[in-house]
């Protein structure tokens, strides 16, 4: 009889600690679906409800889990087109440049929020959520369905912390030592970076500004009608895009650099990766086991296409591929005609079973985040070739910490990478840089996944950690720079001066009268 009531208070325990909880990544890149897939799966774990909104569909099923299909944001967003290689290369897309991703980012927002598969998720006001978790890409606008269900907001960010989320629930850090994310530079920053990193915010916030009325006319088309539905207003966008109660961010110091953060910025770097690595199939398993002085990983990552490389540049790096005694796994998506023998191609790598086997002595990489968190979950150095986003920042520091190198993709890279592999294997440093810096990733309290849960579990039980909240976004921006103080210290200094300079000028006058009298008696 005890051991039922236990049983059964257990079950009511379990249940009443599960949520429903509304996940939306809806970029269309293999990436950003990986982090997406990290949450439903440590979330499921964790016993909650999971609706998942995402273009690419998870092949699992699984009571808790109700995926909603967006696979037409493929045609908002192409990744082929918009990150291609040789586009990248040509500057055909200038995928660096801060005003181009916002106003590219809002568009696609727009697509995504009227797509009818989200429009109907919104207007059944049947549907409840006791949490909304939103991946932050350039825009705030998803924002709204907390709005919708009335529930809080936590965000989601894909990259190491900077500016343009800590803003959303904070306030921007100095931008003397904390540069934006898709910046080429290294700390410290000499005069001319500090001025360009500024002027870089200030820039930022005015076109943000600029966006603004498109920004709500987005939003008010998007939720209007569904808060409608449930006999509310729907609240200004202004004062909803920093709602959020905390941003869990995929980073962690090893990868990046040690800056303030606000207690309600969670680093959960590496929750993607699972504990249990699956196996290699049997070819690749081969191939690792046979390559007696080790093996090398080359993979350009999900979304960029090692197959739009210049063809003289692949001709050059597999002349150098060919001069080694080590074996090269390329991740490349066709065949490459006249390949040297210790070349192996795949068109589809399993990263983490690749990087776990105890022969991968070097990974080249184009420096996405996730690949740099999995360079350091497993211990091998890399070399980095950056080609947009925060990879340039990411192989910076990379470079800065010793276990890498960079080579940039110009007409040079195949000499240069000729020397970093060879600088990487015969030198031991980098390898033991990257196991040092592979134990401050590892060293931590708890997972994080189960930093994650916690941190899910704790704003929903205590209705949107308000307690978290920083007073900086309480605060309007011309307070948080004192120009209110700035005024009245200029009319106190300009009183003073405008009455002293009458005092002067009476007393001036004063004498000259004075002057002129005594004058005149003579």
């Amino acid at each position: 009889m005890r051991l039922a009531s236990f049983s059964t208070f257990l079950i009511i325990n379990e249940l009443c600690s599960a949520y429903k909880i509304l996940l939306v990544f809806p970029v269309p890149g293999r990436s950003h679906a990986i982090l997406g897939e990290g949450y439903v799966r440590h979330l499921l774990n964790d016993g909650h409800e999971v609706t998942y909104i995402t273009p690419i569909m998870m092949k699992m099923e699984h009571p808790r889990l109700r995926q909603i299909d967006i696979s037409s944001d493929f045609k908002l967003m192409p990744p082929d087109e918009l990150f291609d290689t040789k586009n990248i290369l040509m500057n055909t897309w200038n995928v660096k440049n801060i005003e181009f991703m916002l106003f590219v980012t809002t568009e696609f927002v727009n697509g995504t929020l009227g797509h009818p598969n989200v429009q109907r998720l919104i207007n059944d006001t049947s549907e409840q959520f006791d949490a909304v978790i939103v991946e932050w890409l350039y825009s705030e606008l998803y924002a709204g369905f907390a709005s919708v269900f009335e529930c809080p907001l936590i965000w989601s960010s894909s990259l190491d912390p900077h500016w343009l989320v800590l803003d959303l629930i904070d306030e921007v850090p100095n931008p003397a030592y904390n540069p934006q994310h898709l910046a080429d530079v290294v700390t410290p920053l000499d005069f001319w970076n500090r001025a360009q990193e500024l002027w870089h915010v200030i820039h930022t916030k005015y076109f943000k500004w600029r966006l603004r009325h498109r920004e709500n006319r987005i939003y008010n088309n998007a939720f209007a009608s569904s808060v409608a539905l449930r006999g509310r207003d729907l609240p200004p966008f202004n004062e909803v895009r920093y709602n959020g109660s905390l941003m869990l961010g995929n980073s962690h110091l090893s990868a990046g650099t040690s800056i303030s953060l606000p207690p309600n910025y969670i680093p959960i770097g590496g929750y993607h990766i699972t504990d249990n690595i699956d196996p290699l199939p049997s070819n690749l398993q081969q191939v690792a086991d046979n390559a007696r002085n080790g093996f090398i990983y080359f993979s350009m990552g999900s979304m960029l296409k090692s197959s739009r490389i210049p063809d003289i540049i692949k001709k050059g790096l597999l002349d150098v591929f060919s001069k080694l005694k080590q074996t090269v796994i390329w991740k490349f998506e066709e065949d490459l005609l006249d390949r040297p023998k210790n070349v192996h191609i795949v068109s589809w790598a399993p990263q983490w079973s690749i990087l776990a086997h105890p022969n991968c002595k070097l990974f080249i990489t184009h420096g996405g985040l996730l690949s740099i968190l999995e360079t350091l979950h497993f211990g091998v150095p890399i070399i980095g070739v950056p080609m947009f986003g925060d990879q340039h920042m990411n192989i910076n520091r990379v470079v800065e910490k010793g276990f890498g190198m960079r080579v940039d993709l110009n007409d040079d890279v195949v000499v240069n990478m000729e020397i970093a592999i060879k600088e990487i294997l015969d030198n031991p440093r980098y390898t033991q840089k990257v196991k040092e810096y592979s134990f401050v990733y590892h060293d931590r309290a708890t997972s994080p996944g189960k930093e994650l849960t916690h941190w899910v579990s704790h704003v929903i039980r205590t209705k949107g950690a308000l307690h978290l909240r920083s007073q900086a976004n309480m605060l309007p921006w011309y307070q948080k720079l004192y120009l209110d103080l700035a005024i009245v210290m200029f009319l106190i200094f300009y009183l003073s001066v405008k009455i002293v300079f009458k005092i002067f000028r009476g007393i001036l006058l004063m004498s000259i009268k004075c002057a002129a009298s005594k004058q005149k008696v003579n």
